[in-house]
């Protein structure tokens, strides 16, 4: 399968072909993250890393701000008919440069 894009993660969100995963919707009620906030990313945010041999289908993490300012990661994957959300967090800077795009190396 090809590797997701953002213009198909749009067009399956505003088709409403998203699957929200169980462990994704626990993390939302922990992270205090609303389905608007999802929205909000999918919708106007950018893929910052490609998972393309993720199983069972080719995934990628999605970095967005929703409507609070707040940064969102997504991790979102699909089967070209679905979008199926798997987890979203505030990107923890330990781990994230200070763009929140870029991954931190492990020294």
């Amino acid at each position: 399968m090809e590797p997701l894009n953002i213009d198909m993660i749009k067009y399956l969100v505003k088709a409403g072909n998203i699957r929200w995963t169980n462990h994704l919707v626990i993390r939302l009620l922990q992270r205090n993250i609303t389905q608007s906030d999802i929205e909000t990313v999918l919708l106007n945010g950018e893929i910052i890393e490609q998972y393309i041999n993720d199983y069972p289908f080719p995934s990628c993490l999605v970095y967005g701000i929703n409507e609070k300012n707040d940064v969102i990661h997504i991790v979102c994957g699909s089967n070209g008919a679905e979008l199926w959300l798997i987890t979203a967090y505030f990107p923890d800077d330990t781990e994230w440069e200070n763009d929140k795009k870029t991954r931190k190396e492990i020294k």
